[in-house]
């Protein structure tokens, strides 16, 4: 397809020496790892060395479970263990990035958002940047305007591409997470590049100027074509954009 590198999303029901030799076989680095946060609380340095065999450069917090979140009560000893995890990863040659989804964009009583508190209480060399674009975007902002606020901080960034109606709909489920999110009226889907709303092209500049080493694609749940197809869809459209 033309893929130059892979973030991975955990090893499921494989070692790390299956999965290291799969990569090898295609001649695809691993860039980056989501791993779930309970999984870095559980044994943050079991994580560090996985991923750094993996290749991995960039150790990511995917996402903060209900009750973790800005504004929660254990989201104070959340924002320590995250500053903690970041200063393991520097301290093994690797770098803690944060990947976003709408909430936090949470307005805070002083007026900032959430996300930017986090980045706030962080240093850089703590904690960097992973925008995922279509998060930002649904939450109403700027995806584009997102990733300039953060210059020189932003080494990685999640292209993606979705199609909302009306209120949306029940968002996570989309990406297998059970929550209490109530079922709205609207429709929403996520899209390979360029069949969506997010301004693809405005992103890549942003993430040009911003610095960013690697631009990624994510693709979760699809609508009429299977997952391999979508990412062959986005492949081909960052090609008519120079990509």
């Amino acid at each position: 397809m033309g893929y130059a590198g892979v973030e991975l999303a955990g090893l499921y029901t494989y070692s790390k020496e299956e999965i290291k030799s799969v990569l090898d076989e295609v001649g695809l680095p691993a860039v980056s790892a989501h791993v779930p946060f309970f999984e870095m609380r559980a044994d943050i340095g079991k994580v560090i060395e996985t991923y750094k065999y993996l290749g991995c450069q960039y150790i990511v917090v995917p996402y903060l479970m209900e009750g973790e979140r800005p504004g929660d009560p254990a989201y104070a000893a959340v924002a320590a263990d995250i500053a903690r995890f970041g200063d393991a990863c520097a301290a093994a040659g690797l770098q803690l990035l944060y990947h976003n989804h709408d909430f936090e964009f949470k307005v805070m009583p002083n007026g900032n958002f959430a996300l930017d508190e986090l980045y706030a209480g962080t240093t850089p060399k703590q904690l960097q940047v992973e925008p995922d674009t279509c998060w930002i975007k649904v939450a109403g902002q700027d995806p584009a305007a997102y990733i300039r606020k953060y210059n020189g901080r932003v080494p990685v960034v999640h292209l993606k591409d979705f199609f909302k109606e009306g209120a949306g709909g029940k968002f996570y489920e989309l990406i297998g997470i059970e929550t209490k999110e109530e079922k709205s009226k609207g429709y929403f889907e996520f899209r390979p590049l360029g069949l969506g709303q997010n301004d693809i092209p405005s992103i890549l500049a942003a993430s040009v100027d911003a610095g960013a080493s690697w631009v990624v694609v994510e693709q979760d749940e699809t609508v009429g074509r299977s997952r391999l197809e979508a990412v062959e869809i986005s492949r081909n459209y960052l090609r008519t954009l120079g990509w």
